[in-house]
């Protein structure tokens, strides 16, 4: 089952989108938004699901499905956590730094908290008021929970996740250092994330979701050429069982909580800093990636940071290269 919400209010219209994203149902005689489907999900799951199946039989009116006509599936969340499940993202951006990676972040998930009352839609410009800022991208998988409870473990983390979905995760890279000097996180630095169109069930991926993990390439295009091509399923070193489980350590989870995955991250097939698709590797899921492995090589970074009327192209594909979310597209304004 595939899940959207139309710009509509702060909290978007409520639709079933079929299976191919050509066509959408209005589900607001179910519920009339994300938010309240995920609050009482078991009672209005079921019926949801029978709307996605009538439409993708044809057998109730639809409408054509257009991306830009979509928000983020949830416009706003009750709340927006992301992790940091690929150490290797992590290990180059230390080792770029000189700094020795500890030990504790092979078992302990990193986790930020961000501004979550206003999402941008997967088409909406990324706003940037000063390039000096270094604004990157940053694509990840994200999941959305039910309701999770204090202290849950990996396995009933799991249970509890809903849906499934992407995001282009900005940040403004030169503002980060000086945040994290202050000892208390980040703030400025993390700017409104996007959402892809479209949040899918797990069950409707079958066996690319699998162990908490999405064996799918993430594919990431910069200024309409290849600049990722990283495999979500693997290098994560903690699945998302074990973030939603992290997260809910010491206050339960309401349901409509978003966790991501972090910056997908693969070291190349040698076991080495990942090389750039031109190059024949996976490439990045982030500028900043590129630039650690730049200074690593040769002392300084080369790459810039997104300027204005860049863009950005974030989806994944099923096995006959159709998108599965929808595509993140956004211009840097």
């Amino acid at each position: 089952m595939k899940l959207a919400s139309l710009k509509s209010g702060r909290d978007g219209k409520l639709v079933v989108v079929s299976s191919d994203l050509a066509w959408y149902a209005d589900a607001g005689h179910i519920a009339p938004t994300l938010q309240a489907a995920l609050d009482d999900w078991d009672a209005i799951a079921p019926a949801l699901a029978n709307l996605a199946t009538d439409l993708d039989h044809g057998a109730i009116p639809r409408e054509r499905f257009h991306e830009h006509d979509a928000a983020s599936p949830l416009p706003r969340a009750y709340q927006w956590a992301d992790g940091s499940a690929y150490v290797n993202h992590v290990a180059l951006v230390r080792q770029a730094r000189g700094a020795e990676l500890p030990e504790s972040f092979w078992h302990d998930p990193l986790m930020y908290q961000g501004g979550s009352d206003g999402f941008l839609g997967p088409r909406d410009a990324i706003p940037l008021a000063d390039e000096s800022w270094g604004c990157d991208l940053e694509g990840e998988v994200v999941v959305v929970t039910g309701d999770v409870p204090l202290g849950a473990s990996r396995d009933e983390a799991l249970a509890a996740i809903r849906l499934v979905g992407l995001t282009n995760d900005v940040s403004l890279r030169g503002l980060i250092p000086g945040e994290l000097a202050k000892g208390f996180g980040f703030f400025q630095s993390k700017p409104a994330s996007a959402f892809s169109p479209v949040f899918v069930t797990p069950d409707s991926l079958g066996d690319w979701w699998k162990d908490g993990k999405l064996h799918r390439i993430l594919k990431v295009d910069l200024n309409g050429k290849p600049f990722g091509r990283a495999d979500a399923g693997e290098d994560m070193t903690f699945d998302f069982g074990t973030l939603v489980a992290h997260a809910a350590k010491t206050r339960a989870l309401g349901a409509g909580t978003i966790i991501g995955s972090g910056t997908v991250s693969n070291r190349d097939s040698d076991g080495g800093p990942g090389r750039p698709v031109a190059e024949g590797g996976v490439g990045y899921s982030c500028l900043a990636e590129l630039r650690m492995i730049e200074t690593i090589r040769g002392g300084e970074p080369a790459t810039p940071f997104l300027k204005k009327g860049d863009t950005v192209r974030i989806w994944m594909e099923d096995d006959r290269h159709h998108p599965i979310f929808g595509a993140i597209e956004q211009t840097v304004e």
